[in-house]
């Protein structure tokens, strides 16, 4: 005899009830029946689940774990037998969406509040991402949707027909020095030659099996390379480096002084931002996101930057 979910919910009942008598009358069934299961039990696993002697059926000590960790069994299969009925239901059991860093999560936020309101079983799953990693997440199976890919598919996935997408929306950028950095003094448009004097602050691709890209950068420039716009923010703020930032993330701190704008001699063209999923996908969890997603509000306040009351403070003249 394996170690069967009938046995643990007998030996639950059991020792919910005290005796195999009351079990039995919970369950519907004969006493007999229970005293073979759990003898059965006790054989195959070589030890005693219950001490009869007395008017209660108890526990052993062996009989204790048993229970407690079948338990988590039993708790597991009722929530795998639930997840089974959504699923058919149409909802899918995980949603999963990858976001590029020029996305700020707070404007996600309220989407993501907005979907859990519909009561909806879908788990969802938010993948940060960089550059080619989204188009890579799509690619490997790591996301079903993907917002803020700030190019058209690559040409093999193109051909495949296996994605669709969307514009996102325009997204302009500054260069950005704090303004005790050399560059700040800067008199006219910034040259190639004077930007390669000076270390940028990148972030980096996060795509796995796809070529890395880089936008903005020379070649030969010193570089740091941190993880989130956040941390990019904050680095330029602190004067460890320079670089381009997405206008809105830049927009307050530029109010505030925190950073300056400086004009370039070849400034950066504004990147046509897109949203993409994967055609075959059918499930209700995306189809209502694509649905939200077809607004033209929706769209804009994803790419509107930072809350104010989410700024985080200037790292410049703090110790941690």
């Amino acid at each position: 005899m394996n170690l069967s979910l009938e046995a643990l919910q007998i030996v639950d009942m059991i020792a919910r009830r005290g005796s195999f008598a009351a079990a039995a009358a919970e369950l519907g069934k004969v006493p007999s029946a229970l005293s073979y299961t759990v003898r059965r039990l006790e054989e195959d696993l070589d030890v005693l689940v219950f001490d009869r002697r007395g008017n209660r059926a108890r526990l052993t000590e062996a009989g204790r774990e048993l229970l407690d960790q079948g338990r988590l069994l039993l708790r597991a299969a009722d929530e795998l037998a639930c997840r089974v009925r959504e699923v058919a239901s149409g909802w899918e059991v995980e949603l999963r969406i990858a976001v590029d860093a020029v996305i700020s999560f707070d404007r996600l936020r309220a989407m993501i509040d907005d979907f859990h309101r519909l009561g909806s079983p879908t788990r969802l799953r938010i993948g940060h991402e960089v550059l080619e990693g989204c188009w890579d997440a799509l690619l490997d199976g790591r996301a079903e949707l993907a917002l803020g890919t700030m190019h058209d598919a690559p040409s093999d996935v193109s051909a495949s027909g296996q994605f669709t997408h969307r514009p996102l929306g325009e997204l302009r950028f500054v260069f950005c020095v704090a303004p005790h950095h050399p560059l700040a003094a800067s008199v006219g448009p910034l040259t190639r030659e004077a930007r390669l004097a000076h270390r940028a602050v990148a972030l980096a691709d996060t795509a796995r099996n796809r070529p890395a890209r880089t936008l903005g950068l020379l070649g030969g420039q010193d570089l740091l390379t941190v993880a989130t716009m956040e941390q990019k923010v904050a680095a330029q703020i602190a004067g460890l480096g320079c670089g381009y930032l997405p206008e809105p993330f830049a927009r307050p701190h530029l109010a505030a002084g925190r950073l300056v704008a400086l004009e370039m001699e070849d400034p950066r063209p504004p990147e046509a931002l897109r949203y993409a999923w994967r055609s075959a996908a059918r499930g209700k969890a995306l189809g209502w996101w694509l649905s939200r997603l077809e607004v033209a509000r929706v769209r804009k306040m994803l790419i509107a930057g930072p809350a104010e009351a989410n700024l985080a403070p200037p790292l410049a003249g703090r110790l941690a």
